[in-house]
């Protein structure tokens, strides 16, 4: 088949990309600017913009299967207006030419960050209610594209969603923001730790799932791609076990984090780093459900994720044959 995928030069794109060519299917590969990690691999790039119709008809005309991967992901707010442009704008612009040109299957990645946390005392699945305005900008924005994939679907066009959690894995060039919260954990980048973590999957997982998904899945369904809750605490303790070199052990209470977030924040505008954390990545590890269910895309998807312990194992044997460790 004739496979086109946006956001390919990301973390799951590049994963995606190189299994589906393993797999003997062409594929096409929309980048904006970026194609590092696809230099490699016998795709076949379209240089493009979500916004910019013309720019996406050569990419799409064609093609049988759309994979909707870009994404502008943000810890930070959406000052500029892009994050809601790309995120919900740009599904809206990819679905409407991909109806308009005839795509068979229109697959969309959208995050477990579209979906309300709480209440925390029950399990999260894909009946759980979408965020409202008064959630983060970045929360708000793939909620909403869910649902103008969800709207179509409800008109007959055949599309569903895809929901990860925190990826992680191999073959993470950027490498990602959870890529790089792993390597400022080996480097010892981080002064402490605080006690909360995340619902990690791994990124192999998560495309086996998708390519399943190509003739399992259900039109206007949602399927949740989760794999098991680990706090940052007992992640470091993984790197440290698979790279033998000593990782941050103190952990510091959640109060003391957000005494520290107004001096982080100064600090990260001054240098013009990133923040080591921001008042949306403490509240994400902080409210962030320990009990979500990937059962329906077990049964559904045949989504079977595997441990932690191999996943980081593997991540950090990577980082290291790649420079990244150095």
């Amino acid at each position: 088949m004739i496979i086109a995928i946006t956001g390919a030069n990301g973390h799951v794109g590049v994963n995606l990309c190189k299994a589906l060519l393993d797999l003997g299917h062409e594929v096409r590969a929309l980048v904006h600017k970026n194609t590092e990690g696809l230099e490699k691999i016998d795709v076949i790039i379209f240089k493009g913009d979500l916004l910019d119709e013309a720019s996406l008809i050569p990419f799409l005309d064609g093609a049988e299967i759309v994979f909707h991967l870009a994404a502008k992901i943000s810890i930070t707010g959406d000052t500029s207006g892009s994050v809601r442009a790309i995120n919900t704008e740009g599904t809206r612009s990819m679905l409407e030419l991909s109806k308009k040109l005839g795509i068979r299957r229109f697959i969309h990645f959208s995050s477990i960050h579209a979906f309300s946390q709480e209440p925390h005392d029950q399990i999260l699945d894909e009946g759980r209610p979408l965020v409202g305005v008064d959630a983060f900008a970045y929360d708000r924005s793939k909620a909403d594209g869910e649902r103008i994939v969800m709207n179509a679907a409800k008109e007959g066009f055949d599309a569903f969603v895809l929901s990860p959690t925190a990826i992680v894995g191999p073959m993470d060039y950027e490498p990602s923001l959870m890529g790089k919260a792993l390597l400022q954990l080996y480097h010892r980048q981080i002064p402490a730790l605080v006690p909360g973590g995340y619902n990690w999957v791994d990124v192999r997982d998560i495309v086996q799932a998708a390519i399943y998904s190509i003739d399992h899945g259900k039109k206007g369904e949602k399927y949740l791609l989760a794999g098991h809750w680990h706090s940052l605490p007992e992640v470091a303790r993984l790197i440290e076990k698979h790279t033998g070199k000593k990782t941050v052990r103190s952990v510091m209470p959640f109060w003391l984090a957000w005494i520290g977030l107004p001096f982080i924040t100064l600090y990260s505008r001054l240098s013009g780093r990133i923040p080591l954390y921001t008042r949306e990545s403490l509240k994400i590890i902080i409210n962030g459900s320990k009990r979500i269910s990937h059962e329906k895309a077990a049964l559904e998807l045949a989504f079977n994720p595997r441990s932690i312990d191999e996943t980081i194992h593997d991540v950090m044997k990577w980082f290291e044959t790649n420079g990244y460790l150095n």
